[in-house]
């Protein structure tokens, strides 16, 4: 079992910037990656950005590329997205999400933290 516990969301005037965390507790040791999802009212949860455990750069979204900054602590078991020149696009239910070895898919998930950006 993987508990992730997020924060860090909260309002936010457009073109500022918040940094959401998501620190992974439990059954780690077979952590392949991992990231965050959103999810905006009436629409479905899609991808952001994603980090792989062992190494290498991390994958965004269009969307977020050159706005977003995905990281980690591995001795924390953390990640880290730095959002910056938000938009209110970028208004949803921020999930973080973990992927283990066993596992073709994201199959861990918090419980979601709200970011919301007004214009």
């Amino acid at each position: 079992q993987v508990q992730l516990t997020e924060s860090g969301g909260g309002p936010v005037q457009a073109g500022g910037s918040l940094r959401l965390s998501c620190a992974a507790s439990g059954s780690t040791v077979y952590t392949a990656a991992m990231g965050w999802f959103r999810q905006a009212p009436g629409k479905e949860r899609e991808f952001v950005a994603a980090i792989r455990w062992a190494g290498g750069p991390s994958e965004y979204t269009d969307s977020v590329k050159g706005r977003f900054i995905l990281s980690k602590d591995i001795r924390k078991h953390t990640i880290y997205l730095q959002m910056n020149d938000l938009k209110p696009e970028d208004t949803a239910v921020y999930y973080c999400a973990l992927k283990s070895y066993f596992s073709s898919a994201f199959g861990s998930w918090g419980q979601g933290t709200q970011v919301t950006v007004s214009s």
